[in-house]
C-alpha cells in the first residue's frame, strides 16, 4: 500500500509539461494579439481615439 501511495504521489515532470503547455498557449494568444493590433482597421481606430483624447 505504501508503494502504491508512493507511485500515485510522483508526478515527475508534470510541472514542466503544464509549464510548456502554458507558455506555449501565452505565445499563440501574444502572436494573436499582434496579429490584430497591427491590422489597418485596428491602427485606423486606435489613432482615431488617440487623436480625439489629444484634442
Amino acid at each position: 500500500m505504501r508503494r502504491l501511495r508512493a507511485r500515485l504521489r510522483g508526478d515527475a515532470g508534470m510541472n514542466t509539461a503544464e509549464y510548456a503547455v502554458g507558455t506555449l498557449a501565452a505565445v499563440a494568444f501574444a502572436g494573436l494579439l499582434l496579429k490584430v493590433l497591427t491590422s489597418g482597421n485596428v491602427q485606423a481606430a486606435l489613432t482615431a481615439v488617440i487623436d480625439r483624447a489629444l484634442k
